[in-house]
C-alpha cells in the first residue's frame, strides 16, 4: 500500500513539472521569446522518487539576449541602450 501512495507522490511530481514547463513556455511567448528546446528532463522523471526537472534546453544567441532582455528589470539602463 505504501507503493502505491509514492507512485501517486512520483505521478504528481511529473504532472506538476508538466504544469510548470507549461506556464514557463506561455510566459515567454507572451514576452516574445520561445526556448525550441524547453521540456521535462527525461532522465530526472523516471524511477519511484524522480526530481521532475524542467529542462530549458539550448537556444541561439539571438533567443538568449530575447531572453535577458525580458528578465531585465524595467528601468536598468542597458536594456534602454545606454549602459556600457
Amino acid at each position: 500500500m505504501a507503493t502505491a501512495g509514492r507512485q501517486q507522490t512520483a505521478t504528481d511530481k511529473v504532472r506538476d513539472a508538466e504544469r510548470a514547463r507549461d506556464e514557463l513556455r506561455n510566459a515567454l511567448k507572451a514576452a516574445g521569446v520561445k526556448l525550441p528546446s524547453l521540456g521535462l528532463d527525461v532522465a530526472s522523471c523516471s524511477g519511484s522518487d524522480p526530481l521532475a526537472l524542467i529542462d530549458l534546453g539550448r537556444c541561439n544567441v539571438a533567443t538568449a539576449r530575447a531572453l535577458a532582455a525580458v528578465l531585465r528589470p524595467t528601468g536598468d539602463a542597458r536594456r534602454q541602450g545606454a549602459g556600457a
